[in-house]
């Protein structure tokens, strides 16, 4: 990467990517006036979109070293060192290339001193004022609000230990465009779900709903539409009402239609979804941009469902939408007027520290319920424990939780022994679906167990650890050939292919077929598994271990998660949390206790000015 001529920026610098150069080379040239300021900052709003950021902050990196933000100046010029805040905005202003909000610009700097690539600027504000005009709007069912509490309170009848939140959380769903269900592991968000679903269907009758339910990953699409099978029988409503509860769920981007090799989507503005409510399940995967398509399809009266545990990572791309949607929950206190409706409507007792007394119109905290109670008992509940002593940011607890019966912790082993190490875990839980033949038996049985990690490379990152399982599997002879294929081989689509309706994120097994021919099988809509021929597919890899954003959406029964020999920006409590809410009944973490701790005191910090276009 070369940045000869380019103010401010060493030619050996390291940590930018040559797309930030280009962009920091291109707007150099089309300025008015540059200088180092311009390039610097440039480049950095760039890097920092690929970090997952929405916006450079200026006044947290102004006058400090380069180095700092994770880039390497070069020797040849020292330590570089940020211009101050105050002479670095005035530079950008002058520049002729940095607008005010509104203006067309390349980039944006608006009045905190976040500065902005235009279309992130953009997404924000588009999104931000979307989800602004929703929240005082009201919607009536044919019944009127008498007959829709009845119908919720038959279906969520009066239980003991305070609010019933997830009748809260029904009736928001009824009678608002935008409801947001947030809570950890075994909080019944999807019960919640599907009991709300039933409740909307009775409320509208005789009318039908279009129910259009979808995550951001064919995995995460495929559970959720398992998890509405399974709770459809338990519904206290006729089977009439239970045959309009969607069969299926979808992946965001098939329901949006992907336009191959474009970022457009079929459904916008100009042609928006015909559904009449859209529910997106494991919501805090989705990124900002993703987000605003989805909100610019929907008509003005459809309903919009997010659903999602606010404290797991974010998205892969930039944005943090859920998280900033939910804001802190020590400022999230609902109206006066909601807390009236509800205790009027459906006898719920919000508490005073629950409510501002002060505020009597409704605002976007009237939006969102957090479910708080947790409904798993035994080795789940343990857990659950454990996930909040990680989500608190206790590490002391964390530890004792993991040596307890619910969890195991082990030393990291040495980059010599981890095979030895891995062997027996390794074998025990993918030996079995290697000999599988019937495809829906081995598909559900690669979902038992995962190895994740928490970087891609390195001696204890995915792309090793997966060609040590290979390799082990192979001594054990559950493996055999020379070629990439072979049967048992658990593959992750990690580029979405719409013609051939794989997305990333599906996970398939190559098995011979009938004939004895090699082919790659994944979960249908239909409840079976279709075949490919493994040169159709796009890109992929082999997923004995996946890093543990790519998890996101899955369930397994265990999990191993394995964290790198040294401390990082990556490793947070964010990380360490949505790992161990992968497994259902067992985890076990094997790292530096030291690395451990640090990453359970570290949070995710994400830059983004759409918590304060919504809260402020």
């Amino acid at each position: 990467m070369s940045t000869t001529a380019l103010p401010g920026l060493s030619p050996s610098a390291e940590g930018f990517t040559e797309l930030d150069v280009h962009f920091a080379r291109l707007l150099h040239e089309l300025a008015a006036k540059s200088g180092p300021e311009l390039v610097l900052a440039a480049a950095l709003t760039s890097r920092r979109r690929t970090e997952g950021h929405t916006c450079l902050l200026l006044p947290s990196v102004a006058g400090r070293p380069l180095h700092e933000c994770g880039v390497e100046a070069g020797s040849e010029t020292g330590a570089t060192l940020l211009p101050p805040l105050d002479s670095w905005t005035a530079a950008l202003k002058a520049s002729g290339v940095v607008g005010a909000p509104g203006e067309f610009a390349p980039l944006i700097l608006d009045t905190a001193n976040r500065l902005y690539l235009h279309r992130y600027w953009t997404h924000e504000q588009h999104l931000a004022a979307a989800l602004r005009h929703r929240i005082p709007l009201r919607i009536s069912n044919p019944g009127g609000a008498h007959a829709t509490a009845t119908i919720l309170e038959r279906l969520f009848p009066p239980a003991d230990g305070g609010p019933d939140w997830q009748k809260l959380a029904a009736w928001m769903a009824l009678t608002r465009p935008l409801t947001v269900i947030t809570g950890g592991p075994g909080t019944g968000k999807t019960r919640t779900v599907v009991w709300l679903l039933a409740a909307l269907l009775e409320a509208n009758q005789p009318h039908p709903l279009e129910i259009a339910v979808c995550a951001p990953t064919g995995k995460a699409a495929a559970r959720i539409a398992e998890s509405i099978e399974r709770a459809r029988t338990d519904l206290p409503c006729s089977d009439a009402l239970k045959s309009q509860l969607p069969a299926a769920a979808t992946t965001l981007h098939r329901l949006l239609g992907s336009i191959p090799n474009s970022p457009a989507f079929r459904h916008n503005a100009d042609n928006p979804l015909s559904a009449d409510v859209v529910v997106v399940d494991e919501a805090s995967m989705v990124d900002l941009a993703l987000m605003t398509r989805l909100i610019q399809a929907l008509r003005p009266g459809t309903r919009l469902i997010l659903v999602g545990d606010k404290d797991q990572l974010a998205s892969v791309e930039a944005g943090n939408v859920l998280g900033e949607l939910c804001g802190r929950t020590e400022s999230r206190r609902y109206s006066a007027s909601l807390a009236a409706e509800v205790g009027t409507r459906l006898g719920i007792e919000l508490s005073a520290s629950e409510v501002d007394s002060s505020q009597s119109t409704p605002g976007l905290s009237d939006c969102i319920v957090e479910l708080r109670r947790n409904w798993r008992f035994g080795t789940a509940a343990g857990l659950s424990e454990l996930s909040r002593a990680v989500n608190a940011g206790r590490a002391g607890d964390t530890l004792r939780h993991l040596t307890s019966a619910t969890g195991s912790w082990h030393p990291l082993p040495s980059v010599a022994q981890l095979r030895a190490e891995l062997r027996a875990p390794v074998l025990a839980a993918f030996g079995p679906a290697s000999r599988e033949r019937d495809p829906l038996a081995a598909l559900k049985a690669v979902e038992h167990f995962r190895i994740l990690a928490a970087v891609r490379r390195g001696p204890y990152g995915v792309e090793s650890l997966n060609a040590v399982c290979e390799g082990i599997l192979r001594e054990g002879g559950f493996v055999s050939g020379t070629g990439i294929w072979y049967a048992g081989r658990p593959v992750l689509i990690t580029r979405n292919e719409p013609e051939l309706r794989l997305f990333n994120g599906d996970i398939g097994i190559c098995l011979p077929d009938s004939a004895g021919e090699l082919r790659v099988y994944f979960p249908d809509a239909s409840g079976g598994a279709r075949a490919l021929l493994p040169a159709r597919l796009p890109e992929h890899e082999t997923v004995y271990a996946m890093t543990v954003h790519k998890s996101q959406g899955s369930e397994l029964d265990r999990v191993l998660m394995i964290l790198p020999e040294r401390d990082s920006p990556l490793l947070t409590r964010e990380l360490i949390y949505t790992g161990i809410t992968r497994a259902r009944s067992g985890v076990e973490v094997w790292s530096d206790p030291a690395i451990l701790r640090a990453a359970v005191e570290r949070r995710v910090e994400r830059a983004s000015g759409l918590h304060d276009a919504l809260w402020r």
